[in-house]
């Protein structure tokens, strides 16, 4: 059995031989936490973006997308409240010379505790049977008890020293807890300094005249701005929704494991303008549909969770986030957010326009509140990518590795594979896939034995391949192979987009 560590290692490795995700620059020796995404990539990735806008936009008439500029008006950010408190708490080892976050460090610390809690509860489960109760055993086992209220004291201490900006407190919370470095394995600590995450540049001409700018740090702010236009252009009444998928920038103190966490990466984001006091409907509503959306890729509902904030940003009355189970563990995927009407509100004030909406149903005017929801565009590529990983042996005891990507995200839709190079085979097989390539992205594949073809098309996850052979000559018939069964059935030429089409809508 793969143990996480070791299976993580081998999607990354599988990413870049199939040509899904490149480091960037590498013959440069690549450039710390910026990668490329390759032939493979690219296309799982405009296939991620594409199931998300039409679930968001197409298939909801109050909703309607937009494309804002990455640069914008330096008095946005501060507006934002991104100049003044985008930051993250920083510590550095002395001994390792490596940075960490320093609020990431004691949640490591909790989540370890947390899998001490589980590892209690899986015994006592297995040692009681059917008759086990996880609540009440949670609630009276003095171990159990002992990890939960150590868990609380320290979340206590954690949320009170961010929320005073108190790093003084952190660092010492670091120290009484006794956490090590996880490469140098001592614990000679900096003290904790705030990191601002934005980065900067010029725009204009050299010297005086030129003004700081700032790459955007998240792609909500463009549709606030935008809001008003919007809303006018296209005669929304509220609730309405604006999406907006694009790149964000953050000058990340800790960015590794792979694609999950990146100083360059993209968001996929909706803001749902509300009636004040609905809010909250609205954001149990959106929290459920989201969750619908993240199953409808065929994951099962274990590898998900929801996380309530405890601690909220200074914007919202609510939030929670949708948690993946990736081989890193559970992580943040998407937030679900209700952010008041800090937002509108914060514009209004800076910029002097009036960002209101008259309600005919009430007859006044108000700045309407939002609920978020904001996705992670690679982090869903890295999750999709993670489950979809398998090494199967197969009942002939060979084996194969194959990525089971539901067939409406798979980058190759169909490959067609004439069985021999001769015989009249390649150009009857060149005439079906430039049939199939007018409906489909295709691939086609005459080199090496079928079996060889079929493993290397399993391997990028391509759901349906197409065998030409001898009999097609006859009778115009072609073996369909399904990539997770490697069930093969014999169909006409005529049926073959058809039947690919009625498959991936299956299999959705």
């Amino acid at each position: 059995m793969i143990n996480n560590e070791d299976l993580f290692k081998k999607i990354i490795a599988h990413a870049r031989e199939y040509g899904f995700v490149f480091q960037s620059s590498e013959i440069y020796d690549g450039l710390s936490a910026v990668y490329d995404y390759g032939q493979m990539g690219v296309e799982l990735k405009n296939n991620i973006k594409a199931y998300w806008w039409k679930a968001m936009v197409q298939y909801h008439e109050n909703i309607v997308g937009l494309d804002t500029a990455i640069f914008m008006h330096p008095t946005t950010w501060k507006a934002s409240g991104h100049v003044d408190a985008f930051n993250d708490p920083m510590i550095d080892n002395k001994d390792s010379k490596k940075r960490y976050r320093a609020d990431v460090l004691v949640e490591d610390f909790l989540a370890k505790l947390e899998e001490k809690i589980n590892k209690e509860v899986e015994k006592a489960a297995k040692r009681f049977g059917d008759s086990f109760d996880e609540q009440q055993y949670l609630t009276t086992n003095p171990r159990v008890m002992k990890y939960a209220e150590q868990i609380q004291e320290i979340k206590h201490r954690l949320y009170q020293s961010m929320e005073n900006n108190d790093l003084a407190a952190m660092k010492q919370l670091i120290e009484d807890l006794e956490i090590a470095c996880p490469i140098s394995g001592t614990r000679n600590w900096t003290d904790v300094r705030q990191f601002n995450l934005m980065f900067s540049t010029q725009m204009g001409s050299l010297g005086d005249s030129a003004n700081t700018i700032y790459l955007r740090p998240e792609t909500a702010q463009g549709i606030f701005v935008n809001y008003l236009n919007i809303q006018k252009t296209s005669r929304m009444k509220i609730p309405f929704g604006i999406a907006q998928i694009g790149k964000a920038f953050r000058n990340e103190i800790v960015a590794r494991q792979f694609i999950f966490r990146m100083r360059e990466f993209e968001q996929m984001e909706m803001q749902f303008f509300v009636r004040p006091g609905t809010e909250l409907e609205w954001f149990d509503y959106w929290k459920n549909q989201r969750m619908q959306w993240h199953l409808s890729l065929g994951i099962p509902a274990e590898n998900y969770r929801f996380h309530e904030h405890e601690k909220l940003a200074h914007y919202a009355n609510a939030a929670f986030d949708i948690e993946y189970n990736f081989p890193i563990g559970f992580k943040e995927l998407e937030g679900i957010h209700s952010r008041t009407d800090f937002d509108l509100g914060a514009h209004q004030k800076f910029s002097g326009k009036k960002l209101q909406y008259f309600d005919p149903d009430l007859n006044e005017s108000y700045v309407p509140y939002v609920v978020e929801t904001s996705i992670g565009l690679d982090r869903t590529f890295l999750a999709v990518l993670s489950y979809a990983y398998r090494e199967e042996t197969l009942d002939d005891g060979s084996e194969r590795t194959v990525l089971h990507i539901p067939p409406v995200l798979a980058p190759v839709k169909a490959a067609v594979l004439p069985l021999v190079k001769k015989e009249g085979l390649p150009e009857k097989a060149r005439e079906i896939f430039d049939a199939l390539k007018m409906d489909y992205l295709c691939q086609y594949d005459e080199k090496d034995a079928i079996g060889r073809r079929y493993r290397r098309q399993d391997a990028i996850g391509t759901p349906y391949c197409i065998t030409v052979d001898h009999q097609t000559l006859e009778d115009n018939t072609v073996t369909i192979r399904e990539r997770d069964s490697m069930k093969q059935d014999r169909i006409s030429i005529n049926e073959i987009s058809g039947i690919i089409a009625k498959r991936i809508k299956e299999n959705r």
